[in-house]
C-alpha cells in the first residue's frame, strides 16, 4: 500500500460509525447452539473435535475444499457418535451454501488468512449474528473496516478465536493486574516466537515437514501460508502477544493504541532451511522471500504504555512468546518463568519462580474449568475460547472479544508492512471504535462464567 492510499484509510477513522451495541436483542437460538464450521484444515479439526464434545452445540455443517481433510474430520465425527453434518465440499465457493442454511446459529470460520474477511462479512450478510473466526481478520486495512463496519451495520458479532487470551499463566497474571500486584502497567512485551519452517514446508503429503514443498505442491499451512512471507514483510501474526497485553492494559476500553513503528531483519532462514533440507539445486532455492526472519514492531498506547512485539518464525528456537509485563510494583517474564513484586517477593533485586505466583492467583476460570479443558488443545486454552463463544450466543450477549478487538490486534499486520515499507517511520493506528473506546468498560474473563 502506497503512502496515498495508507493516508486514505487511516483518514476513514474520522468517520461516523454507530458503535455496536451489544447482542442483548438477538433472538434466543435453540437450547443446543447449531454451528456450522468453514475450513476443517488441522485448526479446524480441533474446533469441530471440541465442539462434538459439548453437549449444548450440534455441528450441522462442515466445509471444506480439501478431501483429504474431510477424510480426517469425518474420522473425528464418527468417533464422537454424534450424526454427521451436512458436508459442502468441492467448488472454492462452497461455503456460500453452508450459510444458506437457515438453522446456524453461529460460524466458524478456519480458512487461510486471505478467505477471512470475505467469509465474515458474507456470514453476516446472510443473518448469521455470531461469527468466530480464527487469525488474522483480513489482509488489508480496508478489509478490516469492511468487517467492522459489516458487524455494526448487521448488529452482529465478531469475535477472533485467539486462544492465547485464556492461557493459564496468562489468565492468572491478568488477576494479578486487576487486584494492583504490579502497580500501573508501563510496558508489555508479547509475540510469536515459533520455529515454523515445518509448517511453511512440508513434503505435500503430511502437514508437518518431511520436505521443502510450499504452494501448489505444499500440503496444508505450507499450501497457502508460506506465499505470505515471499510476497509480504511485516508483523504476519500478532495477534497471540497483543492480544493478552491488550487485555491487562484495557485497550479499545478506556485506552487505545495510537501510533507504531516496525523494522526487519534481513531474510535467510527459509533459504538456508530450503537449501540444507533439499539442496541447492531445488527450485524452491531460487524463491526470493520478502519476511525478515524476525520483525520488530513497538506500539504506543494513549494512556502511555509502550508495547514490544516480536514476530519470529524463520529460525531455529524453541517455542515462546515472549510475554513480559512490567509496572511500579514488580514484573513478570514468561521466557524464564520469573516474577519480581517489590515488597512481597523473598529477597530484593532477586528473580523468583513464577509458579507459586500463578498458582495463588490462578483464575476463577481455570479453577472452575481446568478439569473439562483437558485434551482440548494447545494446553486447553482451545477449550476456553470456543466455551466463550458459544455461552455467547446460548445467553444472547456480545462476545468477550468482539470485533473492535479483532480489528485493533489484527490491523497491526498491514500497519507494520506500512511501516516498514515506508523506511520504519511511525504510523498512526486508527481508532475502531470511532471514539467509543472512552466509555467502554472491559467486561472479559471478570468471574468464572465464560
Amino acid at each position: 500500500m502506497n503512502r496515498r492510499t495508507f493516508v486514505k484509510n487511516t483518514g476513514l477513522t474520522t468517520a461516523g460509525f454507530a458503535i455496536l451495541p451489544t447482542a442483548q436483542a438477538f433472538t434466543a437460538p435453540d437450547p443446543v447452539v447449531k454451528l456450522g464450521i468453514i475450513g476443517v484444515g488441522m485448526r479446524g479439526q480441533v474446533h469441530l473435535g471440541n465442539a462434538l464434545r459439548r453437549k449444548d452445540v450440534n455441528v450441522v455443517a462442515i466445509c471444506d475444499i480439501d478431501d483429504r481433510m474431510l477424510e480426517r474430520a469425518n474420522d473425528i465425527i464418527q468417533k464422537s457418535g454424534k450424526p454427521m453434518p451436512k458436508v459442502f465440499k468441492g467448488d472454492v465457493n462452497a461455503w456460500k451454501k453452508l450459510l444458506e442454511l437457515k438453522e446456524l446459529d453461529g460460524v466458524i470460520i478456519a480458512t487461510p488468512w486471505e478467505w477471512h474477511a470475505p467469509m465474515i462479512i458474507s456470514s453476516l450478510e446472510a443473518g448469521i449474528k455470531y461469527v468466530g473466526t480464527e487469525v488474522i481478520l483480513g489482509i488489508t486495512m480496508q478489509d478490516h473496516w469492511d468487517v467492522v463496519k459489516a458487524a455494526e451495520h448487521h448488529n452482529a458479532q465478531v469475535m477472533m478465536l485467539e486462544n492465547v487470551c485464556y492461557r493459564r499463566d496468562v489468565m492468572a497474571v491478568l488477576n494479578m493486574v486487576r487486584q494492583g500486584l504490579f502497580g500501573e502497567l508501563i510496558h508489555l512485551q508479547g509475540g510469536y516466537q515459533h520455529d515454523l519452517r515445518n509448517v511453511k514446508f512440508n513434503n505435500g503429503q503430511q502437514p508437518y515437514g518431511g520436505g521443502v514443498e510450499f504452494g501448489e505442491k505444499g500440503f496444508s499451512e505450507a499450501h497457502w501460508r508460506t506465499e505470505h512471507s515471499v510476497h509480504r514483510n511485516g508483523d504476519l501474526y500478532p495477534t497471540h502477544g497483543i492480544g493478552p497485553v491488550a487485555e491487562m492494559i484495557n485497550i479499545n476500553r478506556g485506552n487505545r493504541f495510537v501510533s507504531l513503528s516496525s523494522f526487519a531483519t534481513k531474510t535467510r532462514g527459509l533459504h538456508e532451511y530450503i537449501v540444507k533440507n533439499g539442496g541447492e539445486q531445488h527450485p524452491n532455492a531460487k524463491v526470493q522471500f520478502k519476511l525478515g526472519d524476525i520483525v520488530t514492531t513497538t506500539i504506543r498506547c494513549v494512556n502511555g504504555e509502550t508495547i514490544l512485539l516480536q514476530h519470529d518464525t524463520n529460525l531455529p528456537r524453541p517455542y515462546s512468546l515472549g510475554f513480559r509485563v512490567q509496572g511500579t510494583h514488580g514484573i513478570w517474564m514468561d521466557v524464564n518463568h520469573s516474577m519480581y513484586i517489590e515488597g512481597l517477593s523473598k529477597t530484593n533485586d532477586a528473580w523468583e519462580d513464577a509458579k507459586t505466583w500463578l498458582e495463588q492467583y490462578d483464575h476463577p476460570l481455570w479453577k472452575k474449568y481446568g478439569s473439562s479443558a483437558e485434551g482440548a488443545g494447545h494446553g486447553g486454552m482451545d477449550f476456553f475460547v470456543l466455551h466463550a463463544f458459544v455461552e455467547s450466543i446460548k445467553r444472547k450477549t456480545a462476545t468477550p472479544l468482539d470485533v473492535y478487538d479483532a480489528a485493533a490486534w489484527s490491523a497491526i499486520t498491514p500497519l507494520s508492512e506500512q511501516s516498514i515499507d515506508l523506511g520504519n517511520q511511525t504510523v498512526e493506528f486508527p481508532d475502531f471504535t470511532s471514539g467509543q473506546w472512552m466509555y467502554r468498560k472491559n467486561t472479559f474473563a471478570l468471574n468464572d462464567e465464560y
